[in-house]
């Protein structure tokens, strides 16, 4: 059984960075694309980046130029590198992988996905 599960999650200020990880157990095979979403209390989750399995990666324009996916498929893992984090990304940050060449735009919609890890930005 896949299971995904995220980590890196915690507490910064503004201008900070963090790390994000997505652990893929089980086999990953089944997995081509791989993206990250976040959903704030009350809304519905947003697509922040996703990664094919050949490593081409697609932003929202919110994060670009700020964050970077990655995935090292040997490790099974998926990152997301956060850097000058703002208070509006704080949120639950959720993993999610799919068998066809994209994720969905909709987390729900996804093969697989994580139980989401907190990031939270002080002013």
């Amino acid at each position: 059984q896949v299971q995904l599960v995220e980590s890196g999650g915690g507490f910064v200020q503004t201008g900070g960075s963090l790390r994000l990880s997505c652990t893929v157990s089980g086999s990953i095979s089944d997995i081509n694309s791989m993206g990250w979403y976040r959903q704030v209390a009350g809304k519905k989750h947003e697509l922040v980046a996703q990664i094919t399995s050949s490593g081409i990666t697609d932003y929202a324009d919110f994060v670009a130029g700020r964050f970077t996916i990655s995935r090292d498929n040997d490790k099974k893992t998926a990152y997301l590198q956060m850097n000058h984090l703002k208070p509006e990304d704080t949120a639950v940050y959720y993993c999610a992988g799919h068998r066809s060449a994209v994720v969905t735009s909709r987390f729900v919609n996804n093969n697989y996905r994580g139980q989401g890890t907190q990031v939270t930005v002080s002013s």
